[in-house]
This record gives C-alpha cells, structure tokens and sequence, in this order.
C-alpha cells in the first residue's frame, strides 16, 4: 500500500508552507511492517518503495517477526526550526495514524529523523490511540526506547564482521580497517572495532579524509569529531583525499555512508580482501561482478547493517511486555541474532552454492514466501 499526503503548516514567520509525506508498506506476512522514516528534499515514491522492499528482506534475513515499510517526507530538516519540524511531524502523524500502529506498522528514525521524532509521533498517536509506546521504536529512553539502540547498528557490523572473519579462520584483531562514513554507524563500528583490537588505519566524513598507517586513536578522534562537528583537522593522522578511500590499502573496508559509493569506475582498485556493507546498497552491480572476479568477499547490507532493525524489534517486544531489558541483555540478544544470522546465510551458499549476497537474498526470500503460502495468501 502505498499513501501520500500533503501537509500544511504555519512557519514560524507565519506564512504557510506545504510537504509531501509518504509512507509505503511492502510485506506483512511475517509481522508487522517496520521502516524508518526519513526527512530529506529527495524523497520520493521510487526511493521509499525501494527501501521498503529492502527492509521485508533484511527483517526476514534478521529473523524478526517484521514485514517491510518505509515513509518520509520532502524536506530540509536543516531548513526548518525546531518547533517547525515539530509541527510538520505531527500534522504528518494525523494524516498517518490510521495507518500504523503496534501490530500493523512500526516506524523508526532514518535520515534527517532521531529519537525526538519519534516522541512527537508517539505522542500524536497516542491522542487517537491512547498510550502507545510500542508504535515507534528509536525513542527517547525515558519514553520507553531501548538500551544499547543508539550503538545497534555499529555493534551489529562488529558482531557480522567477527563471524565472516571467524569463518576464515581470521579475528577482528590485527585486521586494517578502513570506514568511509563516521557518523552514528561508522564512529560507532570504529569505536567497538578498535576495541576488539582491530586496527583502523583510515576514516571519512564530509568534512575530509583522516589516514594513519599505524592505526587511528579512535577515543581522540571521536573526541575530536565531536568537538570540530568533523575528523577535518585530527592531528593523530594524515589529511587524504576523501575520493580516495575506499581504494587505500586494507584488510577490510566498511563503507558506513551513502549508496552507490563502490562503482564501476573505483572496484578494480580496491584493495580491500573483506567488504562489509554498513550502508544501504553502497556496491553498485557492476562493481559487485568486478569484486567477485577479483575474490573479494561482500558481506551484504541486508544483513550487515541489521543490528538498527534487530534493537527496534528488542524495543517493540520490551515495550508489549512493559518490561525493559538492561543494556548488556540488549548486546547479548543481539549477538545471538547477527550470529545465527551469518549461520543461516552461509548454510543457504552451500545449499545453492552463491556467495554471500544471493545466500542473503535467497534465505530472506523463501522466508517471506514460506511465510505467505503457510497464511494461505498464495495465488
């Protein structure tokens, strides 16, 4: 199902100005529909439709009792005040309220969205529905959002890149890593990594590029990002072209950022053995033929950067059971479920005999058509 609508509302100025909303719901065989909703002057149908098919696969390749959906509106956040978005959110929520909800459709932040968003949904909701703090996940703590959510996805591209390494009988310790992206994910991955002994050798940002073949002070760097809204200008390494990353020399290379950013043009030069998607969809097809013939094994996004999903599902069934978890049960359960979930897609390679990717696509799919036959929704 797809909705669209238009929301209107009084700027701070006075004047009037209009968004389109949208939100498109793709599966609900397995569950309830999850998906982010984002705030950005791009969105548009294709893109949302798009994401929320990938989201029915990436819950499906998570084992959560989740379906598929993704929403958004066409907008600036950093045009709009804060009381802006505020009312811009909520007018959104009343167009929408009909059509989520705790066992119907689950939203969650995505770009240009945080926790405060999903306040101000909840609490628009609720004034239809009374309190209902299961209806989005991604909240504020203190609003019933989960412990350990925040480091979710990061944590998650840990415990995924320890199990691929695992299986090559190699550990995150005395690896190189280098991540392209150190916002939320990236810094987090950079941090946790390098905890476990991993050596980062190399970051980016908008802001610039930061590289030291030694390894990076990752706690001064994020001090440093912090501080400066930016690595740009880390004294702990070498300023290098931001173009030029992904093709600098390392074991393992997570690209933490945009879409498309490992193309046709730059995959013959990477050097990388290990490739762990953090973004959405950052290796462009052609690019993913290039690596293959060259022997570099892809971690897929649906499953690397599953651990956000896999903490809002945590988050949904804490607030049901109005129960909530400590922090170190939220990364236990966590690192049970990205470690089955590496388990599953590599008994799904053997059985067709695929690499990691259409071992991932192949294991959501026959989930989700299991799913629909067993409900009797087959053709």
């Amino acid at each position: 199902m797809k909705m669209q609508v238009e929301c209107t509302i009084p700027k701070d100025d006075g004047s009037l100005a209009t968004f389109v909303g949208f939100r498109i719901q793709h599966d609900n065989a397995r569950g309830p529909m999850k998906g982010g909703i984002r705030y950005h002057p791009e969105v548009e149908p294709d893109e949302v439709n798009a994401l929320a098919q990938l989201m029915t696969w990436k819950t499906a390749v998570a084992n959560i009792p989740y379906g598929g959906a993704k929403g958004g509106i066409g907008c600036d956040p950093a045009d709009l005040t804060v009381s802006e978005l505020e009312r811009l959110t909520r007018v959104f929520t009343q167009k929408i309220h009909d059509l989520i909800g705790v066992q119907t459709d689950v939203p969650a932040p995505d770009m240009g969205t945080g926790p405060q968003t999903m306040a101000w949904i909840l609490d628009e909701y609720s004034k239809f529905h009374g309190h209902s703090p299961a209806v989005v996940t991604g909240k504020p703590v203190e609003l019933g959002g989960s412990l350990g959510r925040d480091a979710a996805t990061g944590r998650g591209v840990l415990f995924a890149t320890e199990a691929l390494l695992k299986e090559h009988g190699m550990s995150v310790s005395g690896q190189r890593f280098i991540i392209q992206g150190f916002g939320n994910v990236g810094s987090w991955a950079a941090q946790l990594i390098s905890e476990k002994g991993g050596k980062v050798v190399a970051v980016s940002d908008i802001t610039g590029a930061i590289k030291n073949t030694n390894g990076l002070d990752i706690p001064s760097l994020l001090k440093h990002s912090r501080e400066h809204r930016g690595v740009k200008g880390f004294h702990g390494g070498d300023a290098i072209d931001p173009n030029s990353i992904l093709v600098e020399d390392c074991d393992v290379l997570v690209p933490a950022a945009l879409g498309g950013v490992i193309n046709r043009e730059n995959a013959n030069e990477i050097k990388a053995k290990f490739i762990v998607e953090a973004a959405n969809h950052p290796t462009d097809p052609e690019a993913d033929e290039i690596l293959k013939k060259k022997g570099v094994v892809i971690l897929p996004d649906i499953f690397a950067n599953s651990g956000g999903v896999t903490v809002s599902y945590f988050e949904w069934v804490q607030n049901i059971q109005g129960f909530m978890w400590d922090e170190e049960k939220v990364n236990n359960e966590l690192k049970t479920y990205m470690t089955k979930g590496f388990k599953d897609v590599k008994e799904m390679c053997k059985t067709h005999n695929c690499d990691l990717r259409m071992g991932a696509f192949t294991l959501a799919v026959n989930r989700v058509a299991r799913a629909t036959v067993l409900r009797g929704w087959e053709a």
